[in-house]
């Protein structure tokens, strides 16, 4: 019972931490949009975001083994509030050098704080789940599936705020919300969960297992290949096709809230084996290979020269394509999540995922940086073909995990 009382505690806390984190960064992309910095300045804005999150997964993982879930969860919420205020004084009257640097860096701090949140939050599943592999898998299944729907409401409320509020005054909205978070976790979270052992040097803190090393590679290029297209290149290609911002941010809200929905069940859609490997590990790759034939089948499409344009809406195209990479998109994240958390050594369990969640940290920031370039080189079309090349190294990269436990051989 204390488990599932944890358990639901980092749940309800990480929701309303996403649902900021959504918001922020809608705000922050159609308030800049709106001011008339190009596509790649765009994607610059969230450099640093992406940046820290590579560290702050790393540091992160170490910490939460160190001082514990409850404390480094309340870390992350408090700079979570720090970095809205921060963005709020950002003042009107400075000039686009400085503006630009006052942005990226409280974006920094947004990054530092998400992936602290994240890593403290993930670890508390492999704490507090007491039931085998199934249980595992269906924890970190609705967690991942319902944080990421959440998310999808943060986007739309980032549209909502800033078409109604204002860009300033939905950012304190929304730090007050953060704050109200922070003083329900420090009242009611076991400040020891999670505590174990840490690593004593950074050769120490980097050794891990074959099988994480080969995932975290894959996960680099799983969302590399999502945000490629996401993050600039399919919000500035509808506002460029006659979209207002609500629609926009309705689109990748109701994007990512279907995406987190199948996530959440995706336990039903794949085969379970009583070692939690064999037949988990096959399905990632079959998983893997209908995703890649989305994003390349969808770049030809977009690229093709069509006669008559009246007749081939390419904004429909777009989002008729893109709600299908949703599905298996789904599906291979949650078992790349929870495959993280079958191979993460118990001992030292945060510091495993945190490792891994920085290469999600890396391959988001790839994404994020390659979405402007590609998108003013080659339009819609360019980004989602950078997201098939990606794809294909993930999946070749999945026929090296190994599909049995330790000491087992593997079919």
């Amino acid at each position: 019972m204390a488990g599932w009382r944890s358990y639901a505690i980092v749940t309800a806390a990480y929701w309303g931490f996403t649902l900021t984190d959504g918001a922020l960064r809608m705000l922050v992309l159609l308030h800049f949009f709106g001011l008339g910095y190009t596509p790649f300045t765009l994607a610059f804005l969230f450099l640093l975001y992406e940046a820290a999150g590579i560290a702050a997964n790393l540091g992160g993982g170490w910490l939460v083994s160190r001082f514990g879930i409850g404390r480094m969860l309340a870390a992350g919420l408090l700079l979570q509030a720090g970095g809205l205020l921060m963005l709020s004084a950002l003042d009107p009257g400075w000039g686009a050098i400085l503006s630009v640097a006052w942005v990226v860096a409280a974006q920094g701090v947004a990054g530092v704080a998400k992936d602290i949140t994240k890593t403290a939050s993930k670890s508390a599943i492999k704490a507090t789940a007491a039931g085998g592999q199934g249980q595992l898998f269906r924890w970190v299944a609705w967690f991942t599936g319902s944080k990421n729907a959440m998310k999808g409401f943060g986007f739309f409320l980032g549209g909502l705020l800033l078409e109604f509020l204002g860009f300033r005054p939905a950012l304190w909205l929304m730090a007050g919300l953060i704050g109200c978070i922070l003083v329900a976790v420090v009242l009611a979270l076991p400040p020891a969960l999670g505590r174990a052992g840490s690593s004593r040097s950074m050769r120490e803190l980097f050794a891990k297992s074959r099988s994480v090393n080969l995932l975290a590679g894959a996960r680099i290029f799983l969302f590399g290949a999502r945000d490629v297209w996401f993050v600039v290149g399919l919000p500035v290609f509808l506002y460029a096709h006659g979209w207002s911002f609500l629609q926009v941010g309705a689109f990748v809200a109701g994007w990512t809230i279907a995406y987190g929905g199948v996530q959440a069940v995706a336990p039903m859609l794949v085969t379970r084996s009583p070692d939690g490997l064999s037949r988990e590990v096959p399905a990632a790759r079959l998983w893997g290979g209908l995703l890649l034939a989305v994003p390349a089948i969808l770049a030809v499409a977009l690229a093709v020269p069509v006669a008559d344009p009246g007749t081939w809406r390419m904004d429909m195209v777009a989002t008729a394509g893109l709600a299908l990479f949703g599905l298996p998109f789904a599906v291979n994240s949650s078992l790349h999540s929870y495959l993280i958390l079958a191979y993460a050594g118990s001992k030292k369990a945060a510091e495993d995922i945190g490792f891994y969640y920085a290469a999600n940290a890396m391959g988001r920031l790839g994404g994020t940086l390659l979405s402007g370039l590609l998108y003013q080189a080659g339009g819609l079309a360019g980004c989602l073909a950078g997201s098939a090349a990606m794809l294909a190294l993930c999946w070749a990269i999945t026929f090296r995990l190994p599909a049995a436990p330790p000491g087992e051989v593997g079919p």
